[in-house]
């Protein structure tokens, strides 16, 4: 079953032409990982699904077109989104922020999964957000993101600027969720080799357009062909 599909979008800031006649989508239960080098329109691709930037083309979710509601709405269908930068509340708890997600479906259950899933930010719940490091308030901003039991994850770039050994936890917990849910995953990334281990597909996005696509696993030449400098 198709749960999201992209056709023919085109996005824009402003005058600037960022995406160009892009195409995809994701169907219930897997994991697309949209790769590309900075500045290739990654984050504008994910920006333009929840709705925060103007679109032309079809934008469809559970067979309805979404390119006229409002962010929220599109949320409300069931989106989690955990944005670029990740957007926390910094002065209050990592459990107040996770709440702040909870949405659709029982929000203890929903908190427990979470926890079961990060067992770090269990024991830091009632810690003020802003004195974690990064890698705990990335899996603070993913946690907020399930907490709405979404249907479709969107991440974007969940593995910038952390250490290996917090990398290492996150790519566990989103291997979790690929395996233990029904989740469907639309993952943007630069790190080529943590996409192709969590991808069942792949779109490549380069100055706004998709040059190619595939199964994960024939795509192992991808750093060599779009990522050298």
């Amino acid at each position: 079953m198709r749960l999201l599909e992209v056709r023919n979008l085109n996005s824009f800031y402003g005058k600037a032409h960022v995406l160009h006649d892009v195409s995809l989508h994701v169907d219930k239960g897997e994991t697309l990982a949209v790769l590309g080098p900075n500045g290739a329109g990654k984050t504008t691709l994910l920006n333009s699904i929840c709705g925060m930037v103007r679109t032309e083309g079809e934008i469809l979710f559970k067979d309805r077109e979404i390119s006229s509601l409002k962010p929220y709405r599109r949320i409300r269908l069931g989106m989690g989104v955990c944005p670029e930068g990740r957007k926390l509340f910094p002065d209050m708890t990592v459990e107040d922020n996770l709440l702040l997600g909870a949405g659709n479906g029982n929000a203890k259950e929903q908190l427990e999964f979470v926890y079961d899933l990060f067992p770090r930010i269990k024991e830091l719940k009632n810690n003020v957000v802003k004195n974690m490091s990064g890698g705990e308030q990335q899996m603070v901003a993913i946690g907020r993101a399930l907490m709405s039991n979404p249907e479709l994850l969107l991440l974007d770039e969940p593995s910038m600027g952390l250490a290996p050994i917090i990398l290492g936890k996150i790519m566990e917990a989103l291997k979790r969720i690929r395996e233990e849910t029904e989740i469907s995953i639309l993952l943007v990334e630069q790190n080529v080799h943590l996409a192709l281990q969590l991808a069942d597909r792949v779109s490549v996005l380069v100055k706004g357009e998709i040059v190619s696509e595939g199964k994960a696993e024939e795509m192992v030449d991808l750093e060599k062909h779009y990522f050298e400098l």
